[in-house]
């Protein structure tokens, strides 16, 4: 295939006009470089995306000058600049709403040990194409004349929705093994498909991303995970082994019940509660209340919908008479998902928020069917916390029968739980619950000090609150004198 791929003129104009707002800033800056002596193009996701129909605000330039000469047009051209990486060739730049990283033409090598690349720099934007990922990434646009340059059939595989490398996948995934991530994560956003070799190559290779570090196999899985529909990177990953390093509790759902398979596969099922969570986040225009919406994507809920049954498999017990059980899986699946988030290096609020909804995706169902007292909304309320509004979408969404009837009586019983809170919420306050006394209080009327004593003594009162409502301050206060005289250090 030719470096200048002929397309029917109706595609290439419309591929520019999805290119308009932004095409002053290819102009001014293919002309800047031009007059320098210096080739420009705009390549790789941007170029992409005007065939897809989207803009993009971080525009990818690769270019023969060097990393000084693009930091001297830069300068004068942009508000700010900055050195992205000067080692590897990249500077950005920043004009109104544009963010630019402009990269010399690359022409790497790596160890294939640490996959850190022996940086070289090219002299031809053919050869730095050539070293991309896949080839719906390896499409250019030269500045400023507007020529496409597509030599390895970008645009077709873009056109089929299919994953091919410019290179041989295997060779591309030995020298980056990150890009296996990536496909999973085009897979999900792009709706692409691996051809043969390239999930071959994915399959074989599977073992290598443990060479990648912890912070960007997350930001990949993160991206998949924000996608619209993530379940095909997610599968990706599992069916080509790559799951087994980075996320091994995702396959080790895939359990077989019985013979014949009376039970639910942990592992669909997921995946059906991770489509139904995503199905309840909240768009603009929706008419949901901000204090309600859970704005999609919603990270925290669809981890929580992916990992809400994590333990199952290491809870699961064969009963007499052919039954299976679970029994407190969502306490190990919270223990689970805690550490292997904190692998992934998520940040501690997000380990934290997730856990927490893992542990408590069953507590719905712990009350039976409208069986709520006052003391029992209180305390889901209380324990959710903020996480309140991502729990009710979670327990929505993890309603996976395929009786309607069972379905249906089910989201009358939650709706009349929601009820209940918002009726008590008005009356008490719910998200605002606090013992009847502060610590300060506590102190004085038990004589102590701050301390752990004083931290159960105000844990008790929380759970007075909790149980029976306001009561007042002065029944609080009894009932804090009836707890301590029980208490050993009362008759120290």
């Amino acid at each position: 295939m030719s470096v200048t791929q002929p397309l029917p003129a109706e595609i290439i104009e419309g591929a520019i006009a999805h290119l308009a707002p932004v095409l002053p800033v290819l102009t001014d800056l293919g002309e800047r470089f031009a007059a320098a002596g210096h080739e420009l193009a705009l390549v790789g996701g941007p170029v992409r995306d005007a065939f897809l129909e989207r803009v993009a605000h971080d525009l990818d330039f690769t270019t023969s000058a060097s990393p000084e000469q693009t930091e001297a047009i830069l300068r004068p051209w942009g508000e700010a600049h900055w050195d992205m990486g000067r080692e590897f060739g990249t500077i950005g730049a920043r004009k109104g709403e544009w963010t630019v990283e402009i990269t010399t033409y690359r022409a790497d090598a790596y160890d294939h040990v640490t996959r850190k690349p022996i940086v070289a720099f090219g002299d031809s934007l053919t050869d730095d194409l050539v070293r991309r990922d896949f080839t719906i990434n390896a499409m250019a646009l030269r500045l400023p004349s507007l020529e496409f340059v597509d030599p390895h059939g970008g645009l077709l595989d873009l056109a089929a929705k299919r994953l091919r490398t410019p290179s041989a996948p295997e060779v591309s995934f030995g020298d980056d093994p990150l890009r296996m991530m990536r496909a999973a994560r085009f897979s999900a956003q792009l709706g692409v498909v691996p051809a043969p070799e390239v999930r071959a190559a994915m399959v074989e290779r599977a073992e290598s991303i443990t060479m990648i570090s912890a912070e960007r196999v997350r930001d990949e899985f993160v991206k998949t995970m924000l996608a619209d529909d993530p379940k095909p990177g997610l599968r990706l990953l599992v069916d080509t082994g790559i799951a087994a390093f980075v996320l091994p509790e995702l396959p080790a759902m895939q359990l077989e019940i019985d013979e014949h398979h009376r039970h639910k596969d942990v592992y669909e099922h997921s995946l059906t509660v991770l489509d139904q969570a995503i199905a309840l986040e909240n768009h603009p225009g929706d008419g949901v209340a901000e204090d309600r919406a859970v704005a999609a994507p919603d990270l925290v809920l669809r981890l929580a919908a992916l990992l809400h049954d994590i333990g199952k498999p290491k809870t699961r017990r064969f009963e007499p008479g052919g039954g299976v059980s679970f029994h407190h899986h969502e306490v190990v699946g919270a223990k689970m998902t805690a550490k292997r988030l904190r692998a992934l290096r998520f940040d501690k609020d997000t380990v934290k928020a997730v856990a927490t909804l893992v542990e408590l995706h069953l507590r719905f169902h712990g009350y039976g069917e409208g069986q709520w007292t006052d003391s029992a909304v209180r305390r889901y309320v209380t324990d959710a916390g903020p996480l309140l509004q991502r729990l009710h979408r979670l327990t929505r969404a993890d309603c996976t029968t395929r009786n309607q009837r069972k379905a249906a009586r089910l989201a009358r019983t939650y709706d009349e739980l929601e009820e209940r809170i918002d009726a008590l919420a008005a009356a008490e306050e719910l998200g605002k619950v606090r013992p009847e006394l502060n610590g300060n209080e506590i102190g004085e009327v038990l004589g102590l000090p701050p301390g752990p004593v004083l931290g159960r003594a105000y844990t008790y009162l929380l759970s007075v609150r909790l149980d029976d409502g306001p009561i007042g301050k002065e029944a609080a206060t009894e009932r804090l004198r009836a707890w301590w005289a029980e208490q050993p250090e009362s008759r120290a």
